[in-house]
């Protein structure tokens, strides 16, 4: 009897979500850890539909400059604390980046975004994106976002002015949990880099790993955090243990445990884009399940260091589902 009452009750929950009720901080939010995980997902479809419907936001990236970043995030292949088997290289040539998002947007893709190794991007580096910023901007219909770390607000301003509508930028997890993962920099960095873009008028995507050791209280706070950020896009990234990082030999998040945090993510975040990233080969079909129990968006295409999934694998699931992946320009 007990058990019905509590599937009723998340079920329940969705639909006061639907009609406008958000979860907050204080909340006794405990219950998303052991209830049916079948009813909160299937609640977390409801959410979906009444926020997103059925159109499906794709985005894709490019590792704009690869190695040697000074950062030592365990989880980073690309970290020089790291000793991995990452490509190192310089800024891209112009060309090359422009044809990839050329590429990306003739795919039916709704966002690319350039993102680049390091603590930030600055002096030379930073105006070769801005260059190409500008041309992508004046030659492409592709909405354009940048990933380059901790930026000044003349910088997210000067992004802006080239044509960039968005700004990525993980929390990456808890603020208790953050100090295990990275020391070289502060949550209390990131937090105040997101309210920089924001206030320069970016709309700014950040999300974070699960799978690294963190707690489901980790992963609630998380959650909790974006929203009160206002965050608009939200990728989750299930950990792909990479060789030569500290995180090598952990084991992987099982499936069900990606999709209770889906939908946790999607009750607490009603009305961002719950993002599939990093990890999808973790999940059965490359996701299907994921997009019925919350998902609302995708990390399409090659991802930086870890496998990810074509732009007409996804293209074929998405219309198996009954979902549309039309540009949108709002976001």
């Amino acid at each position: 009897m007990a058990e019905t009452e509590n599937l009723f009750d998340v079920f329940a929950l969705a639909e006061e979500i639907g009609d406008g009720k958000r979860l907050l901080r204080t909340d006794n939010l405990s219950f998303f850890k052991n209830c049916n995980l079948q009813k909160l997902t299937e609640g977390a479809d409801l959410i979906r539909k009444k926020y997103s419907g059925n159109r499906v936001d794709l985005c894709s990236i490019i590792n704009g400059r690869s190695g040697h970043c000074s950062e030592n995030c365990k989880f980073c292949a690309q970290s020089s604390f790291n000793h991995t088997s990452c490509e190192v290289y310089p800024f891209l040539d112009e060309e090359k980046i422009i044809s990839e998002a050329e590429k990306n947007q003739n795919a039916g893709v709704n966002r690319f975004a350039i993102v680049c190794a390091g603590k930030s991007v600055s002096g030379n580096d930073f105006e070769k994106a801005l260059s190409v910023y500008k041309k992508m901007h004046s030659q492409l219909k592709i909405n354009l976002c940048a990933s380059m770390g901790f930026l000044s607000s003349e910088q997210f301003r000067a992004l802006r002015e080239a044509g960039v509508t968005s700004y990525h930028h993980n929390i990456e997890t808890s603020k208790r949990n953050f100090p295990n993962i990275c020391t070289t920099h502060t949550y209390e960095m990131k937090i105040a880099t997101i309210k920089a873009a924001q206030k320069e008028g970016l709309c700014v995507c950040s999300g974070g790993i699960i799978g690294m050791g963190e707690t489901f209280e980790d992963r609630l706070d998380m959650a909790i955090s974006l929203s009160e950020l206002g965050i608009k896009s939200i990728p989750i990234n299930a950990l792909m243990p990479i060789p030569g990082t500290p995180y090598e030999n952990i084991k992987s998040l099982s499936e069900d445990e990606i999709l209770r945090t889906i939908a946790m993510f999607r009750y607490i975040n009603p009305q961002a884009n719950i993002r599939l990233a990093a990890g999808r080969k973790l999940l059965s079909n490359s996701g299907e399940k994921a997009f019925n129990s919350g998902a609302s968006a995708s990390i399409t295409g090659d991802m930086l260091t870890t496998c990810g999934t074509t732009i007409e694998i996804d293209k074929k699931l998405l219309a198996s589902l009954g979902r549309s992946f039309e540009p949108n320009t709002e976001n």
